[in-house]
């Protein structure tokens, strides 16, 4: 399973005043910030939204082939790897223009905050309903040829 994802980077973004001044293009740690992002919806997605938290345990592997500028797209892929109850292990990657600008072999968690505090059980439910209303707001499912 993989799901597709579109980063588009426009001058409004208030880190680009500071990397770099007169070059402004995306840091790498937001580069894969959008990896680990694409990668989420598509765990929560397999999992039917079952957990309120991913988080990023691991990123290996990582490379940064390309800059992204203002006005440009990165468009992003992540595959399933490999996978257990909590943790799925993603190859994903980047590309500006049809060229590679990133890619990594990432390990995210996902857990339910209540998993560690009972009492946080109605804030993982309100989470996951925010999460699944996002979701259908932004995913557009692509249909197959008949």
């Amino acid at each position: 399973m993989s799901i597709s994802a579109v980063k588009n980077l426009t001058s409004g973004e208030e880190y680009l005043a500071d990397h770099f001044p007169g070059f402004p293009i995306m840091p790498g740690v937001m580069m894969v910030e959008s990896l680990v992002q694409t990668g989420s919806w598509l765990m929560r997605y397999t999992e039917s939204f079952t957990y309120s938290t991913v988080l990023l345990k691991e990123a290996r592997a990582v490379r940064f082939s390309n800059f992204v500028k203002p006005g440009q797209t990165l468009r992003i892929e992540c595959k399933i790897h490999k996978r257990d109850e909590q943790q799925y292990v993603l190859k994903c990657a980047g590309t500006v223009d049809g060229e590679p600008a990133v890619s990594a072999r990432l390990t995210l968690e996902q857990f339910n905050l209540s998993d560690h505090q009972l009492e946080m059980a109605n804030t993982d439910r309100r989470i996951v309903e925010q999460l699944r209303d996002h979701f259908d707001s932004i995913w557009t499912p692509i249909t197959q040829p008949r």
